[in-house]
This record gives C-alpha cells, sequence and structure tokens, in this order.
C-alpha cells in the first residue's frame, strides 16, 4: 500500500510539473511594427532669399537643397527617429569660395531663424575652384521632435549655405512641401 500511495504521489508531482503553466500576471503584447517613411525638399536657393539679401560678389550664386528625411514612426504615427541626406549643389560663386556651414533653420520666409538641423558641412571642405560644386552629406542624425516639426510644417523651416564672405548665410531657400514615399520594407520589428 505504501509503494501504492509513493507511486500516486509522484506521478502527481510529475504532471504537475508537466503541465501547462499560466502566468502570474499579463503578458505585455508585442509592440506594432513601425514605418519608414522618407520626405524629401528640393530646395531652391538663391542669395536674394537671404535676410538680408546679399549684394556682395556671392550675389550671383545660386544652388539646390535636396533633402530626403527619413522618419521612423512607431505603431500610433509617432516619429521615434529620423535621419536626413542632403545633397548640396552651388554654381555662380566666384572661383575660390569656401563654404563653411549648411543648415535647416526655424522660420519663415522673411525671417531670420536659429539654426534647427545642422548639415555637418565643416569649414572647406566645399571649396569652389571654378565658382561651382557639390558635396553630399548623409545620415544627419535629426531629433524626433524636429523631425516632426519640419514634416508638419516646411514653409515655416528654411535651408541655408554659409560662406567665408556671408557667415550668417549667402543663398538661402524655404523647405516646401515634400513629396513622401514609403521605403520598400517599411515594416520594422522593434
Amino acid at each position: 500500500m505504501y509503494r501504492m500511495s509513493a507511486l500516486i504521489v509522484g506521478l502527481s508531482v510529475l504532471a504537475v510539473g508537466c503541465s501547462e503553466s499560466t502566468p502570474s500576471s499579463p503578458s505585455s503584447p508585442s509592440p506594432s511594427p513601425g514605418t519608414s517613411t522618407t520626405t524629401t525638399f528640393t530646395v531652391p536657393l538663391s542669395p536674394a532669399n537671404e535676410v538680408p539679401a546679399i549684394t556682395n560678389a556671392d550675389a550671383s550664386g545660386s544652388g539646390t537643397a535636396t533633402i530626403a528625411l527619413t522618419a521612423i514612426k512607431d505603431g500610433t504615427g509617432t516619429i521615434t527617429s529620423a535621419t536626413a541626406n542632403v545633397q548640396i549643389s552651388v554654381a555662380g560663386f566666384q572661383p575660390g569660395t569656401t563654404f563653411t556651414d549648411a543648415h535647416i533653420h526655424n522660420a519663415a520666409a522673411g525671417a531670420n531663424g536659429g539654426i534647427f538641423v545642422s548639415a555637418g558641412l565643416s569649414a572647406g571642405e566645399l571649396t569652389l575652384v571654378d565658382g561651382r560644386g557639390s558635396i553630399a552629406k548623409n545620415g544627419i542624425s535629426i531629433p524626433a521632435d524636429r523631425a516632426a516639426a519640419i514634416l508638419a510644417n516646411p514653409a515655416g523651416h528654411y535651408f541655408n549655405v554659409h560662406t567665408g564672405l556671408n557667415p550668417a548665410g549667402a543663398i538661402r531657400g524655404q523647405l516646401q512641401g515634400g513629396g513622401a514615399s514609403v521605403d520598400p520594407g517599411t515594416a520594422l520589428p522593434y
């Protein structure tokens, strides 16, 4: 009888140990996948758009900035991170012109604003031998809140490029609209 009782107790313990357990607290749901959206701004740059307008030797210059802003959004559509690739092309400047900075600023047309996003251009990184040239700056990190502000109100931001002759900015253009596209393979696991 003792053996039978021991066998039953042993089998009971084994059965309890092998049964499926229920967690003591509810499990948290898996986060939903995010999406990656790229919005491209093509910005014509002109010395006449600077405030005040440029009237010195840089007044003959012009350019274009193409800004591809990629925002990563969570399942609720909130931007969680962002990067930008910027292509700057300039022409019509005096030979030997040296560019010192390039930025996105937060201000509407006709007003100057503070630096919002630096393109990471170093002084002398773009020097124009024959008055024209281009440079690409890729993988620029943008704080999520600033990316959201740019996407919500592009016209409230401008891009400008600074030269040694015009350290506050030589050519400028407002961001407008922007063509948005969802990158292939946008579902991102978190």
